[in-house]
């Protein structure tokens, strides 16, 4: 989590620095110059503030400095015990941390070329440190269930993903006593050995992304056309989704909890979803997919494309800043109204004939948005493919039954087109819904 020395004018946006959930989602913790605050997701709700990544739903923070006047300095790692409300511990580099990763018991340092995993106990002991190529976005990623084993980095070569296996994941220590259900026995060792380097792209990655099991392993690159699903155990590629044809900045992917669709989200401001396996929502494809069998077509008309997306609101879609907002000091940071963080919740249906809960999306944004989408619902269970435009455009919109849109004031059009995906008018989308808005940081009084 980075922190700032900072103060803020009334008439500034708010700008976060670090926006991260927690392995299920269930709070996330936050990072603005006024200091760190801990929200529940959904419902949005501020737990507590201080003027300060948590390991899971437990009282340690791992925080680290940052901004142009950062709190702490940028090579040290600081282990903030929230209910002694002080520092335990701090673990100091040779150089500045890039990232970091944990799980219940343990955490993972990146620095430019190499990840260092400590074990957190009673004390903070060193457990190993492996070589990578040139990290400067700190990729590490770790799974987090019980008796999981997994992390994974990047590799030496460019583009190729180093898996590691630690000791299994211990469960989490309750008071109460554990229920017949949640007596999990551990997984049976693999037959056979398990891979340690997948040649996922040719060029630099980008993201790394691991669900809690550790099961699957998402790779995107730096062109930001592609995000590729692996079997973390074989090694083998299971399936290649398009996001886009142009070139974006991948911020990240998130796996739905069951693993059975994941959402992935760029600098073009758009939150694509994929369906990950064979019932429900189909994926886009190319009409001209069912013949690359037969002809030898480029391999673009075999993709797949999201079947639901949403386009994010630019920050001045939301609130009026005053002039004095341009005279700004040179030495303020600068929020990225680009950046946003998405995971998944299980939230209330949309739909009044289905009183179960389902899966929906929360997105938030580095300028305080917090968005709760609905998935789109269709006539049918299984959504027959569309045709996918020329190569020089993005997805295509998808003419289906859906829900209509749920009216709300946050949903207006802000967003600039810096060669963002174009929208055709007079056909109906496959958007996902926004069911909530609201914004988190200094306009719930903190700060």
């Amino acid at each position: 989590m980075n922190l700032a020395r900072h103060s803020i004018s009334a008439t500034a946006p708010v700008h976060i620095f670090d926006a991260r959930f927690d392995s299920d989602c269930q709070i996330f913790t936050t990072a603005t110059p006024a200091g760190l605050a801990v929200y529940r997701t959904w419902p949005l709700t501020l737990i507590r503030k201080r003027g300060h990544r948590s390991l899971h739903t437990s009282s340690l923070l791992f925080l680290v400095g940052g901004g142009r006047s950062p709190l702490y300095p940028p090579n040290k790692v600081i282990i903030w015990n929230d209910h002694l409300g002080c520092e335990v511990a701090e673990l100091e580099f040779r150089e500045r941390v890039r990232g970091l990763a944990c799980r219940r018991g343990w955490l993972s340092v990146a620095l430019r070329r190499r990840v260092v995993v400590f074990e957190i106990g009673e004390r903070v002991t060193r457990f190993g440190e492996w070589e990578t190529c040139d990290n400067p976005k700190g990729l590490v990623a770790i799974a987090t269930a019980e008796h999981s084993t997994l992390l994974v980095i990047p590799g030496r070569q460019m583009g190729h993903v180093q898996l590691v296996h630690l000791p299994p994941c211990r469960a989490p220590q309750t008071r109460a006593p554990p229920a017949p259900s949640s007596n999990q026995k551990p997984p049976p060792p693999p037959t056979t050995h398990p891979v340690s380097i997948i040649a996922a792209h040719t060029t630099s990655l980008t993201t790394l992304t691991l669900p809690p099991s550790g099961r699957l392993l998402a790779t995107t690159s730096s062109r930001g056309t592609l995000v590729r699903i692996w079997d973390s155990h074989s090694g083998k590629l299971i399936r290649e989704l398009r996001r886009g044809t142009d070139k974006a900045d991948i911020f990240g992917v998130a796996f739905r909890p069951d693993e059975q669709e994941m959402c992935v989200w760029s600098d073009k401001g758009t939150v694509h979803v994929f369906n990950l396996v064979a019932s429900g929502a189909s994926n886009r494809q190319s009409s001209f997919s069912p013949l690359t069998t037969f002809l030898p077509l480029p391999k673009y008309f075999e993709s797949e494309w999201s079947y639901a997306q949403y386009r994010i609101p630019a920050q001045s879609a939301h609130i009026s800043l005053s002039s004095t907002h341009n005279k700004r000091s040179p030495t303020a940071d600068i929020p990225d109204e680009e950046r946003c963080v998405v995971g998944w919740i299980e939230g209330p249906s949309s739909d009044p004939n289905q009183p179960m809960n389902e899966y929906q999306l929360i997105a938030l944004t580095y300028t305080g948005g917090w968005y709760r989408l609905s998935l789109p619902s269709f006539s049918n269970s299984t959504v027959p493919s569309n045709v996918v435009p020329p190569l020089s455009t993005s997805p295509p919109g998808h003419s289906s039954t859906m829900r209509p849109r749920a009216s709300s004031g946050a949903s207006i059009a802000g967003r600039s087109e810096k060669g963002k995906e174009k929208e055709k008018d007079g056909k109906e989308k496959r958007d996902c819904i926004l069911q909530e808005f609201r914004r988190y940081g200094r306009w719930d009084g903190w700060g």
